[in-house]
């Protein structure tokens, strides 16, 4: 397992790249141009701003998260053609500074949502948190405006201005969208773009919705063991793999996490890492990364990672907001590390007990 940490950027987060070089067991950074538009091709230069200053801080920049589809080939649109052409040049570009797998999404509008950003636990610290009955009942520019005020004008990805201002607009184009018609629209995206990501030696990885149901009435399509399948099949190629994000298919209590790791291992490229709490009535909470404090098993997910001589990149996902750190919601420096150092103590012990090693 290559352990890395997300990273929003210079001016960009209230983390640096000092803090999490101290860190143990920290390779690369997961990166991306977050001002960029879904669609436009990713300039060179900027690229390389980004591979020096990691580089300066002895991190690879082997995963990028995210380079966004653009809607209008989700929707299928005949513009989609000129996106994905944009698509394929930008994987060209990032394979000559060395990166090896994209995370990437096809979710419509929305690539992830939450309807509090900062939730008070009872510890003191806050989390996001899902509120069933509030998203089947809210307008959703209600929730555009609510998590735009949450992020105090930081990007974040799936929620970018440029996007979310032409919601209205984006809710009609989608009125009449099944999901069958999104799952053809996803393979024509994948036969024309996995091609170029085998020649360029990067493995494209699907994340999961989140939450993997659907939302606002906007069709959903991978979020369960079976929809994972099918999608594989869809381009079956070892360079058409998965970002297993066990928070995202968590949400769901019916998604058993241990069973997927052990089914897709070899088409997992990137693994997100974190615990989520269920509530009867649907709702759910992030948590800790403590097996104890969430309703997902993640020392059991772990060790399935290290039974199968996991061997890809991971990174600890969302944390909690601790000691009144100022930050992007679910982005803080402290959980995260305390996330990385209880999995990388779950890896560590199973290594040893691989071993022949016995616990005292």
């Amino acid at each position: 397992m290559k352990m890395t940490f997300r990273w929003y950027g210079e001016g960009n987060d209230s983390i640096t790249l000092e803090q999490i070089r101290q860190i143990p067991g920290v390779e690369g950074i997961v990166w991306s141009l977050h001002h960029m538009a879904a669609g436009e091709e990713w300039p060179m230069e900027e690229i390389l701003k980004v591979k020096e200053t990691a580089d300066r801080h002895g991190f690879n920049i082997d995963v990028v998260e995210s380079v966004n589809v653009h809607e209008d080939i989700k929707l299928g649109l005949p513009t989609r053609d000129k996106y994905i052409e944009n698509y394929k040049r930008t994987i060209e570009k990032l394979a000559k500074v060395g990166v090896k797998v994209i995370c990437y999404n096809f979710m419509p509008v929305f690539d992830w949502t939450r309807t509090d950003l900062f939730r008070p636990m009872a510890d003191g610290s806050t989390a996001l948190f899902y509120e069933k009955a509030k998203v089947d009942n809210v307008d959703p520019m209600e929730l555009v405006d609510n998590v735009a005020k949450g992020v105090n004008g930081l990007t974040m990805p799936g929620w970018e201005p440029e996007r979310l201002k032409h919601l209205k607009e984006l809710f009609k184009a989608y009125e009449n969208v099944t999901e069958e018609d999104m799952w053809n629209n996803l393979k024509y995206f994948l036969e024309a773009i996995i091609p170029v990501a085998e020649i360029n030696d990067i493995k494209m990885a699907i994340h999961p919705d989140d939450p993997p149901w659907p939302i606002f009435g906007l069709p959903r399509i991978i979020t369960n063991k079976e929809s994972l399948r099918r999608f594989l099949k869809l381009v079956d190629n070892p360079y058409n793999g998965l970002t297993l994000c066990s928070g995202s298919l968590g949400a769901n209590p019916d998604n058993n996490i241990v069973e997927m790791v052990k089914e897709f291992g070899p088409r997992i490229h990137f693994a997100h890492i974190r615990n989520i709490k269920h509530f009867e009535n649907g709702d759910f909470i992030e948590t800790s990364h403590r097996a104890c404090d969430g309703s997902l098993d993640i020392v059991e997910i772990v060790k399935a990672y290290h039974d199968i001589g996991f061997k890809g990149y991971a990174r600890p996902d969302h944390g909690r907001h601790l000691w009144n750190e100022k930050c992007r919601p679910g982005y803080g420096l402290y959980d995260r590390a305390l996330g990385i150092m209880y999995i990388l103590g779950i890896w560590d012990t199973c290594e040893k007990v691989n071993q022949g090693g016995r616990l005292k």
